[in-house]
């Protein structure tokens, strides 16, 4: 599978995210609009995400991976920032 990665993620964003794999936290996106998502995770809390960059085409129900240190959004086919709002 042919992963994009935004221009918004730096190389040491990569590099922590590469560092620490256990911290990425897997959820489900409840609600989305290409510049926000709110994302359910496992232990039945939310996170709501500022997406930096171009608009990224995430739907409701995907599931994605979080990075809350190196501040990364995994969905589907890309790779964004994504901070927390």
């Amino acid at each position: 599978m042919s992963r994009t990665i935004s221009s918004t993620v730096h190389p040491i964003q990569r590099c922590m995210a590469a560092s620490n794999p256990a911290a990425w936290w897997d959820g489900l996106v409840i609600e989305a609009n290409g510049s926000a998502a709110t994302v359910a995770l496992p232990n039945g809390t939310t996170v709501q995400l500022r997406i930096v960059g171009p608009a990224v085409d995430i739907a409701v129900g995907e599931p994605v991976a979080y990075h809350p240190v190196a501040e990364l959004l995994s969905a589907s086919a890309i790779l964004t920032t994504a901070r927390a709002a």
